[in-house]
């Protein structure tokens, strides 16, 4: 198998070039010099040391006061004074191990990701069996991987009978959580229901149908994905459609899905929003996947793409009627100029949604539509920025707020003692650039090597390094492309 022959190339090739600390596990290791963001939107300490101790945070002290533990035996990485986060929590993620009939096997992703400093994902739909059996090998360390929530997806229109034997089946399996989408009003309900009686939590893609954003106020759904539903619920009647509008033809349907959010009447949206945050529905608004639609030249000139883009996604990503968001085959400046209207009203919408004290998430959806896995996350951190949200707070959505989400905020997402020893150390200040999370080898146009960088992410404890990962990934599409020649994005 390919997943076998692109792990053993990892070893053989890079296994001697890890620094010595990369994926060893010990019983105890000491972070030094880390000036610490905690993760609730209080600004960065330190310099601080971080004792970890069975893969938990067991102390932190004062770098200057205390350095009793820097004379001991015990393992030390030390920060450099970089910024250390709580690892990040993609709430919007996808494992894929194939796209456009080429195999992408594992561990591609899961370095993009673990390099890109996220340590958890919610896998929102994907092979529920796959999903599940890499869930428990990162959970025991078997596999270089983030931590796993795994959330089967029920697509379409049901019986209640037959929505009860998927639930129980998944329930059975070992499933977190439910990622509904794309059904009426009267499945929504019964599967809401059962989702419920099996305790558990549903993500919901909603798309245009007979339900809202009240659908899943009533129910208590734990989160909204993207934004459909929500300004459809601030409608006077129906959207304006074209009488040539095919919502099965996926031009049609992202052309009209730019022109939704000013439809919306304001006085309606605020009642929504402020139902959303009365019943609990947490927002998971994944504005980068969504980007291309107003600049789509930026998307596909993504400098990463030279090194990291495997040619499966590539493929894929061509404009294409058979691939799921690859519309852009008629794809117009007007249809641009809508959208980032649209992206305009959203960011106000967000913005009162947590002024008014709803949760938001963060989430990337990676694999779709010119986002590569990780890539798309660091994207997403800066578009909520320019969204309006302070960077203190775009962490606390990608940390505390996922986490409480998750039902784990006594666990994760906080650097604080008795949580999980989940960090970022980044060599640089992401509360004054968000860019600096950008992996280094990615060049300006002035060809200067970038300063900044994730260095280490630390997952239970153990330190990967993301260099490391990142090089290896290089070789990884490196030999992809050579078994699968096809026409680069960017040669």
């Amino acid at each position: 198998m390919k997943t076998i022959a692109y792990f053993l190339l990892f070893i053989s090739t890079h296994l001697a070039a890890q620094t010595s600390l990369h994926n060893q596990k010990k019983d105890e290791l000491l972070v030094t010099n880390a000036m610490v963001v905690v993760g609730v939107g209080t600004p960065a300490e330190g310099p601080y040391d971080i004792h970890i101790k069975d893969g938990m945070i067991h102390a932190m002290s004062a770098a200057s006061v205390d350095a009793k533990l820097r004379g001991t035996d015990i393992q030390q990485l030390d920060a450099k004074g970089g910024y250390v986060l709580p690892g990040f929590i993609n709430m919007h993620a996808h494992t894929m191990y194939s796209r456009a009939g080429i195999d992408m096997a594992q561990p591609y992703q899961h370095y993009l990701w673990l390099a890109s400093g996220i340590t958890t994902v919610r896998d929102l739909g994907s092979d529920t069996k796959v999903t599940l059996k890499e869930k428990q090998q990162s959970a025991k360390h078997e596999i270089i991987a983030p931590r796993m929530f795994v959330y089967p997806g029920i697509w379409g229109n049901h019986s209640e009978q037959a929505l009860k034997q998927k639930i129980a089946e998944f329930k059975k399996q070992g499933a977190d959580g439910l990622k509904f989408g794309m059904m009426d009003r009267q499945t929504f309900v019964a599967a809401s229901k059962l989702a419920k009686e099996y305790k558990l939590p549903v993500a919901n893609h909603v798309g245009v149908e007979d339900m809202n954003a009240w659908d899943n106020i009533k129910a208590g759904t734990a989160t909204i994905e993207h934004w459909y539903g929500v300004p459809d619920a601030a409608l006077k009647g129906v959207q304006n459609f074209p009488p040539e509008m095919n919502y099965s033809n996926e031009l049609h349907r992202f052309r009209y899905a730019g022109r939704l959010w000013r439809e919306a009447d304001s006085d309606k949206l605020d009642q929504v929003l402020e139902g959303m945050v009365k019943s609990g529905v947490a927002w998971d608004p994944t504005l980068v996947i969504y980007e291309a639609s107003r600049d789509l030249q930026r998307a596909i000139s993504s400098p990463w793409f030279k090194d990291y883009l495997h040619p499966g996604l590539e493929k894929f990503f061509q404009p294409s009627a058979d691939s799921h968001g690859s519309f852009f085959w008629g794809w117009t400046s007007t249809d641009e100029v809508f959208w980032k209207n649209n992206y305009q009203i959203w960011f106000k919408a967000l913005r009162d949604f947590a002024d008014k004290g709803g949760i938001i998430t963060t989430g990337e959806d990676g694999g779709y539509i010119y986002q590569l896995y990780g890539f798309g996350y660091l994207r997403e951190l800066q578009l909520q920025q320019e969204a309006g949200f302070h960077p203190l707070e775009v962490l606390k959505h990608a940390t505390v707020n996922s986490a409480q989400v998750l039902g784990q905020g006594d666990k994760l997402g906080q650097i604080r003692i008795g949580y999980v020893a989940d960090l970022v150390i980044v060599n640089g200040n992401p509360m004054a650039d968000l860019s600096v999370l950008w992996p280094r080898n990615i060049k300006p146009l002035t060809g200067e090597e970038s300063t900044g960088g994730i260095q280490w992410t630390i997952k239970d404890g153990i330190p990967y390094h993301a260099p490391t990962m990142l090089k290896a990934v290089r070789e990884m599409v490196k030999v992809s492309r050579k078994g699968n020649p096809i026409n680069y994005l960017v040669d």
